[in-house]
């Protein structure tokens, strides 16, 4: 991989975080609903196109042209099952949903815009952050923010350029830095590399992804030691495995983690055999959210980690019944429209206000 791009691109993005932070030291602070506890979640949405080709034979199957003939009452449905599903995503705790949702397989602005305004989300009043990838098969990550809660100050959006490989072309991470709550914090929005060609063979390029994320992470640190960082997104890969676990090193017990790095909580999950993506009757945790240091009972940010859940306990969400019984209720199933979610589980971490001390 191309080490010096990627320091010198850090850099160079360290020098723009500096600029907005310092920017946002002077402004007047935004009044924000106060509250104790902040959701923080992940979710892909699993091939969410639009009905028009824009992109030639990779969006092809997305018309209602193509294989799927995917038509407007298939689009429509896709919005409101995803709306509704988000919708749910509430607790005692977060009673209004999580606070931040990042978001993965979008095809552009315009289908954020229609599932934000769908009826189970309208109330919510989301906001959205969306940058148009390179990715060949058209396919962005994406954040949504309840403005009671997040206020962005800063987005920067970092190409993953592999030296080896000039031609390749995958998602940007995306970098949001805003308030959440009292707290600062940074939220890396990631879509890994998939295991296309084999898990160990395309590892690689999964380790690269990693070390773009990290790199991120350290100029930010660079900038403002005492920044909460969280690295989301679907990883492609499991909390054990070596992008994750060493390249950008996410501990598995939050004792284990040193200042600078990170702790990931879906590891014991992982080990407890829960799951948010199935392959071959197997879960995966490929969907993932990463906290910083600094959120761990150690850290100094004003918000510490409480707790991470995988959205497995709603029914709806889970096929009951045929040849898929148990996995995620997918919108399409060995080309059949099933009138489903995503094929990955939303997660989620929970952040409380660390108490004054």
């Amino acid at each position: 991989m191309g080490i010096k791009r990627l320091i010198t691109a850090a850099v160079a993005a360290a020098g723009l975080f500096g600029a907005f932070l310092l920017t946002a030291q002077t402004e007047a602070p935004v009044r924000q609903k106060p509250a104790q506890v902040y959701g923080v979640a992940f979710y892909n949405l699993e091939n969410l196109f639009d009905t028009i080709n824009n992109n030639g034979k990779y969006d092809l199957e997305f018309s209602p042209k193509g294989d799927r003939k995917w038509d407007g009452k298939k689009y429509w449905s896709k919005i409101h099952n995803m709306a509704y599903a988000i919708s749910q995503l509430t607790t005692q705790t977060t009673p209004d949903g999580p606070a931040v949702i990042g978001v993965s397989e979008i095809e552009n602005r315009s289908v954020l815009e229609d599932l934000v305004k769908a009826e189970p989300l309208r109330h919510r009043n989301l906001r959205i952050v969306h940058h148009d990838s390179p990715d060949r098969r058209g396919v962005d990550v994406g954040l949504l923010y309840d403005p009671q809660y997040f206020r962005p100050i800063n987005v920067t959006n970092h190409l993953l350029y592999i030296d080896s490989l000039p031609n390749f072309r995958t998602r940007d991470q995306m970098c949001v830095v805003g308030l959440l709550g009292p707290a600062r914090v940074a939220i890396i929005v990631n879509h890994w590399p998939s295991r296309r060609g084999g898990t160990e063979q395309s590892s690689w390029l999964r380790e690269a992804a990693a070390r773009l994320s990290r790199h991120i992470a350290d100029s930010l640190h660079a900038i403002d030691p005492n920044m909460g960082i969280i690295v989301m997104g679907d990883l492609n890969d499991d909390p054990n495995n070596r992008s994750c676990a060493e390249v950008l090193g996410g501990a598995k017990n939050m004792k284990d983690a040193k200042p600078g790095q990170f702790y990931n909580p879906f590891w014991k999950k992982l080990d407890d055999g829960i799951g948010s993506y199935i392959y071959r009757s197997g879960w995966d945790l490929f969907d993932q959210i990463i906290v910083g240091y600094d959120f761990c009972a150690q850290g100094s940010n004003p918000l510490e980690f409480l707790a991470a859940k995988v959205w497995n306990d709603k029914p709806f969400l889970i096929q009951q019944e045929g040849q898929y019984k148990g996995s995620p209720l997918r919108t399409f199933g060995s080309g059949v429209w099933m009138d489903g979610y995503s094929d990955h589980l939303p997660t989620e971490v929970f952040l409380k206000v660390r108490p004054r001390k």
